[in-house]
């Protein structure tokens, strides 16, 4: 029938014809997001800190982008550069945000940078702003019930945030709540993702911070793992979450992006099965207290959406190949264990 064969492209091709912006198009989240989005035939703006810079030349090669990637000199802090990299989209994502827990760097930028990406959506008349936020914004509270699962009404407690001195779970957490707060008074359509530590296979040319999180493990330099657990997802399934929640009329709030949870200790022996040849560690740093149990997420408002995660063993997998592909990790001899293991 007709319908069988030309509603999948329908949807594949919702973005033709529609113009957004994507800020820090870059980064490692948000180089997946441009590439979806020009799969799904979207004009997309990327706003960079350099447009002739190589390290953006993975985002030339992607497909679609010779007719339909721009990339644009911006910075958060110069609202000028934002309008005119807004004007004429129908959406942004704001994907742009430094990554680290050095005050200087982070505060700022983050809270700034966020209003004025809100501002001049609002005042370049975009329809809807799709904001890059974490599940820092959402869990640093000591005083919650830990056999209650983290949802999206959840929020971090500022005052713990600055008591641990975790700047990033602050800055994220302020840079959100403004962004609502100047969301409502521009009466700006805003829908927000939360992702949990994003892993997954890189597009750009370096190692970022979540992808360290594992290579420190087979590289040696991690001699012990820490008594703590973490939630984690795949970087493709956030990307897809940003262009599901930017195409649902009905999508409003906070949407938490996670697959699973685990302990250091089983992250490193899910590695140690699947990459034996490298030295992970198999001692925990804490001998003394039990194992740290990791807070319950929901991603129930994902799934509803039709959101199906992959795996994190996956995850996991996909990761340290693209790490060995791209030469960031030395390849050492194997007898095929992993795809084996992965398989079975």
């Amino acid at each position: 029938m007709p319908t069988e064969t030309t509603t999948p492209v329908v949807q594949a091709l919702s973005g033709l014809g529609r113009t957004v912006c994507v800020t820090g198009a870059g980064g490692f989240i948000a180089s997946w997001l441009v590439k979806r989005l020009l799969e799904k035939g979207y004009t997309v703006r990327g706003t960079v800190r350099n447009p002739d810079d190589p390290k953006n030349d993975h985002l030339r090669a992607l497909e679609g982008a010779a007719d339909r990637l721009v990339l644009l000199r911006a910075d958060l802090l110069d609202p000028d550069s934002l309008h005119a990299a807004f004007s004429g989209c129908e959406g942004v994502f704001h994907a742009a945000s430094p990554v680290t827990d050095d005050p200087e760097k982070m505060i700022q930028p983050a809270i700034r940078g966020t209003q004025y990406v809100i501002t001049a959506a609002a005042d370049t008349g975009v329809k809807r702003v799709v904001f890059t936020s974490s599940i820092g914004t959402v869990y640093m509270n000591p005083y919650r019930d830990q056999n209650k699962p983290v949802d999206d009404t959840c929020w971090s407690d500022l005052e713990y945030c600055k008591k641990t001195e975790n700047w990033y779970c602050y800055a994220k957490t302020v840079a959100e709540q403004s962004a609502w707060e100047v969301a409502r008074m521009r009466r700006l359509d805003l829908v927000v993702v939360n992702p949990v530590l994003v892993l997954g296979p890189l597009l750009q040319p370096t190692v970022n911070a979540s992808t360290d999180h594992v290579m420190k493990y087979l590289t040696g330099s991690a001699k012990t793992y820490v008594n703590a657990a973490q939630a984690y997802v795949h970087v493709r399934d956030v990307a897809e979450a940003h262009v599901l929640v930017y195409e649902a009329p009905g999508a409003h709030g906070r949407y938490i992006c996670a697959e699973s949870t685990l302990h250091r200790g089983e992250l490193c022996r899910i590695l140690a099965k699947l990459f034996p040849e490298y030295p992970i560690p198999t001692k925990c740093k804490d001998e003394v207290n039990p194992p740290a149990i990791g807070y319950k997420f929901t991603n129930q408002r994902l799934k509803d959406m039709g959101m199906e995660f992959v795996p994190v063993l996956q995850c996991l997998y996909e990761t340290v190949k693209s790490l060995q592909e791209k030469g960031m990790l030395p390849v050492r001899p194997t007898n095929d264990q992993d795809q084996r293991l992965l398989t079975a």
